[in-house]
């Protein structure tokens, strides 16, 4: 897979596809958030370079109140590029055609939110877009691992019609993952989606190349209830999500792996709308709401020795006041630790925010989500492959 900086952009046309899909408030404004942030800086960086920067970008969907134009995202772009981003409404071919041909060096154009494209989801390489910017593209850059998982148009079609490379964000993330994957990781696992976690924790403790696996959230619910301790009310919640049916696969994973997966030995229970500690094989009624004391200390102390750590999804349900104690502890571990850490998944990133930790104590932030899951679990991703198997040769 080649990355942008093997290449001479200056002069050319170089359409990159990035991840600015933003949250939109009520009165349908969209914000300056961390997507735009790094986004912009990776444009502002090619646009430096002297290359004509054709900008491809989806938000929200179809049927959503979150698929809107990307107007306000140009305007969002100009104020972090401090460049001016021409934005384009049409999707008529001839009109971005004759956009594109007037551009001059450090250009920066962004198209409309590519899902409104004919066949932007559908048809791959058969799309609308592909059809319209294949002649028009010297290079292609993919920069979001965030939508490599999705063999759309404006992700995967371009590669067979260009040069095609990773940007400089994809290519920050990418060697995020190469350092985690070098074994010796020291993997934290919480949040509510345990299907991801299970398979996240497979995949490493099968390759060896996990050292220990810290659990909590649902997936230590689940974890506790298949080695055979009483979860009080928390049963429902594993029977309402659909979780039993994975309590043999979890029972098997303790069997096989005993020294590696670390299960809470206290919790933090939720008893008429209090935190009540209790030992992990104690619980008679209540719901674990969080991880206990004693497990917050034995956990920071296996972070503070790790080389390598990755952390997807907090502790316990730390938006609810009283329960966001392990969560703190972990991640302040994590920030005080010298090891190389990636941190993943949405609330764990918004709970670095609202706990008003400084990001730049942990290694590497991914914005991901999905994508970052299905790699973490041994999945290919579609648009990672189309670049390693791009072999079009131009005067680049």
């Amino acid at each position: 897979m080649k990355y942008f900086h093997e290449l001479q952009l200056k002069g050319k046309r170089v359409v990159k596809r990035v991840d600015i899909n933003s949250p939109v408030t009520e009165t349908g404004a969209i914000t300056i958030n961390p997507r735009l942030e790094r986004h912009g800086k990776s444009i502002a960086m090619l646009s430096d370079e002297g290359a004509k920067v054709i900008v491809l970008a989806h938000q929200g969907r179809k049927g959503k109140k979150d698929f809107v134009s990307l107007r306000e995202h140009a305007l969002l772009l100009e104020i972090l590029t401090r460049k001016k981003v021409e934005f384009l409404e049409s999707m008529e071919p001839e009109k971005v055609k004759e956009t594109i041909e007037n551009m001059k060096e450090g250009d920066i154009l962004l198209l409309e939110n590519v899902r409104m494209w004919k066949g932007e989801e559908e048809e791959g390489e058969e799309g609308e877009l592909v059809k319209t910017l294949g002649p028009l593209t010297d290079i292609f850059v993919l920069d979001a691992l965030s939508v490599s998982h999705r063999a759309h148009s404006s992700v995967v079609g371009l590669t067979g019609h260009a040069v095609s490379v990773a940007g400089p964000v994809l290519r920050s993330e990418i060697k995020a993952l190469e350092n985690i994957g070098e074994g010796g990781l020291t993997l934290i696992l919480g949040g509510g989606k345990a299907k991801d976690s299970l398979k996240i924790m497979e995949k490493w403790l099968e390759s060896g190349k996990a050292r220990k696996v810290l659990l909590g959230g649902a997936i230590s619910v689940l974890f506790l209830h298949a080695s055979g301790k009483n979860i009080g009310g928390s049963l429902g919640y594993l029977e309402e999500n659909g979780l039993l049916e994975y309590a043999e696969k979890a029972k098997g994973l303790l069997e096989k792996y005993p020294d590696e997966i670390m299960l809470p030995e206290d919790l933090g229970l939720e008893i008429g709308g209090k935190r009540v500690e209790s030992g992990s094989g104690e619980v008679k009624e209540g719901r674990i709401m969080d991880i206990g004391e004693k497990t917050m200390e034995q956990y920071a102390g296996e972070i503070l020795s790790a080389k390598r750590i990755l952390v997807n999804g907090p502790m316990g349900v730390y938006e609810k006041k009283g329960f966001g104690k392990g969560t703190r502890k972990v991640l302040e571990a994590i920030s005080e630790s010298e090891a190389f850490s990636l941190v993943g998944g949405g609330h764990t990133i918004t709970a670095i925010k609202e706990l008003g930790l400084p990001e730049d104590k942990f290694s590497y932030i991914s914005l991901s989500g999905k994508a970052l899951i299905q790699y973490l679990s041994g999945k290919d991703l579609p648009a990672i492959l189309a670049l390693k198997k791009n072999r079009v040769e131009r005067n680049v």
